[in-house]
């Protein structure tokens, strides 16, 4: 175990401007470093992170306590004081840790776990690098929000598949794509990012932002049939989303996106509702022209940011709604075939 307060000053980072096939590590993405700093910052007491690993550039020396017993694995690792360490894996962790100690320098006392391996050579150091993340695959987004018990949306989302008719049972709480046999309708990262676009800028409390949410997607759900015939078995999922794309992340960020701009317009409920009405003269099928290129590249939806506010342009010139300076530019490149 090391304190923080040492780690930026004895664990170094091949941070030169080398080529890659001269470096040990991949190039530090210095846009993670803020949202890992405040992360540490804003959770001092029950913030988690893996062990570094590091190799050591210098002669080391194991003094086991005891010669019999479990007592020979435990002693003291001796350093030299001229030895080198170098980040195998964790530089991100190390560069925001460096981050955080200079907003908050009372945290060099937590420790955190460190891996030793002797340095061999560069070859050695970047066969490490390459066994450690050979194997790593990041999890699926959806379980992540299943999981994250610190954040509101991830609360509020969670909450949204208990307690409404049209998401419960009909959500897959794991995964964040949906298998063509699937019997689900959505994916619990898409209704999250649905509902992070609807509550964007709104300072709502929790139990209020899940009524909120509730009551939006239940207007929708007015608008869109084919919810409730999958619902009442007069069609499956499976078809429903072959056929249809407004069960498809796309549609469920653009909606929230619209009902956003929609309930900083009209705080009434009864008032924003009535304004949802023409999304019943949608055309959501798949063979709908107008989605090629907004919704659909190449026969598949995609999800990519331009794509997802073609489709709430789309959306709003249905409701009537302006588009903003951005939204508009995005339009206007799409219109002239640049996008």
């Amino acid at each position: 175990m090391c304190p923080l307060r040492l780690i930026p000053k004895i664990f170094l980072f091949d941070e030169d401007d080398l080529s890659a096939e001269l470096r040990a590590q991949r190039v530090l993405n210095k846009g993670r470093l803020p949202a890992l700093a405040r992360y540490i910052l804003d959770n001092p007491d029950d913030y988690v992170f893996s062990a570094l690993t590091a190799s050591v550039d210098g002669d080391m020396a194991f003094e086991c306590q005891g010669a019999e017993g479990s007592a020979h694995r435990t002693g003291q690792l001796r350093i030299p004081m001229d030895a080198r360490f170098l980040i195998n894996d964790g530089q991100h962790r190390r560069a925001a840790i460096e981050l955080a100690l200079k907003e908050k320098p009372d945290l060099g006392d937590e420790t955190i776990a460190v891996v030793f391996f002797h340095d061999t050579g560069l070859s050695r150091s970047q066969q490490m690098f390459a066994d450690l993340n050979r194997h790593a695959v990041r999890p699926a987004r959806s379980i992540g929000v299943l999981y994250d018990h610190r954040d509101l949306n991830a609360q509020i989302t969670r909450a949204l598949t208990e307690r409404s008719a049209i998401f419960k049972g009909f959500v897959e709480m794991e995964k964040s794509t949906l298998s063509a046999r699937s019997r689900k309708l959505f994916t619990l990262s898409a209704l999250y990012y649905g509902n992070q676009s609807l509550l964007q800028g709104l300072d709502l409390k929790q139990d209020e932002a899940i009524k909120l949410t509730q009551s939006f997607w239940e207007a929708v759900d007015t608008a869109l049939p084919e919810w409730a015939m999958v619902r009442g078995k007069q069609l499956s999922a499976q078809e429903m989303r072959r056929d249809f794309i407004h069960s498809h992340g796309i549609a469920l960020h653009a909606l929230g996106r619209v009902g956003n701009a929609l309930l900083r317009e009209s705080v009434k409920e009864a008032a924003w509702k009535r304004r949802l009405v023409p999304l019943t003269d949608v055309d959501w099928t798949r063979g709908n022209i107008d989605w090629e290129g907004r919704a659909i590249v190449g026969g598949r939806v995609s999800k990519s940011h331009q794509n997802v506010t073609l489709t709430v342009n789309y959306l709003r010139k249905h409701l009537g709604l302006e588009l903003s300076p951005e939204e508009r530019r995005v339009e206007d490149a799409y219109l002239r075939g640049e996008a």
